[in-house]
């Protein structure tokens, strides 16, 4: 005999993919979004499950007041990060993909935007134009009134739509393109044919946490970056992989992950590059996680 959870187990496990994907858009971090998922289902657990009429906005706003406190926690501990703080790159199915739009949403260019963003203003962003929640269950989660919460929203996608990657969306077949010339020239060791896939201004981010080695500034222009990412070619091997809705390149080294790198990629050139090497960051590189809207 199969022993069946009870209602509101239920409904939990149903929209665990959703509240994870709330979270770590909130947060740019697995590891927190799930100690946020700890934290909504022991609050759930007290919850009256029969005084519950829409299980989704309802769940969906537990979890956005978790991360909210999280992510206020999460500000001041980011001000003391050794060098650039990347979001942590996940390995992705293909559906996520097919979303555009929340492909969109969490790419690394995206998760970065988000950071300029207050907490309040990326919670009502990512409910309204991701999740598309209601004004008014948006005003809940967050604790304003739904006026405020409309302010809130057109402020902040001024703020996004200055600071999102210029040139539009890039299909998929064009990033991957242009990875290709990125790994057969690294791979090769043909720095011309480096320097020709990277954009004159384009920049490199190199996440190592302070754990392993990495350029604790920016590093701008396709000079600068062609130089770094050129000894590669004789320590590394470079393999494709769906991070975050989008293609990027695995990097091992004595085949052993070393690193993500994922690409803004612009008139079928790429502008930025995101190196993600902390090891604390790569645990979910390894097996796909589940995203849904």
């Amino acid at each position: 005999m199969t022993d069946h959870p009870d209602p509101a187990t239920a409904a939990f496990l149903a929209h665990r993919r959703l509240l994870f994907t709330v979270a770590y858009e909130m947060l740019g971090s697995a590891a927190d979004a799930e100690d946020v998922l700890q934290e909504t289902w022991l609050q759930w657990m007290g919850v009256d499950f029969d005084t519950v009429r829409e299980l989704r906005p309802f769940l969906v706003r537990i979890t956005t007041r978790q991360a909210l406190t999280r992510l206020r926690s999460l500000g001041r501990r980011r001000e003391n990060y050794v060098g650039p703080w990347l979001p942590e790159p996940l390995l992705t199915a293909p559906d996520v993909a097919e979303d555009v739009e929340l492909a969109d949403s969490v790419s690394m260019a995206m998760l970065l935007v988000f950071e300029t963003l207050t907490p309040t203003e990326r919670a009502v962003f990512l409910l309204r134009d991701v999740f598309a929640l209601d004004y008014d269950e948006i005003a809940d989660a967050v604790g304003k009134s739904a006026v405020a919460v409309r302010q809130i929203a057109h402020r902040a996608r001024s703020h996004v739509a200055a600071r999102r990657p210029r040139g539009g969306t890039v299909s998929p077949a064009q990033t991957r393109d242009a990875l290709d010339a990125f790994r057969r020239a690294i791979e090769t060791g043909d720095l011309q044919g480096l320097l020709d896939i990277l954009a004159p201004d384009v920049v490199l981010l190199t996440d190592g946490g302070g754990v392993v080695r990495a350029a604790r500034a920016p590093i701008a222009g396709a000079a600068a970056v062609a130089a770094l990412l050129g000894r590669l070619s004789t320590v590394a091997s470079l393999r494709h992989a769906q991070i975050n809705g989008h293609p990027a390149l695995l990097v091992r080294i004595d085949d052993e992950i070393d690193s993500v790198i994922a690409v803004r990629v612009e008139a079928g050139r790429i502008t930025g590059l995101y190196a993600v090497r902390n090891p604390d960051k790569l645990s979910r590189v390894h097996r796909e996680t589940e995203l849904l809207r």
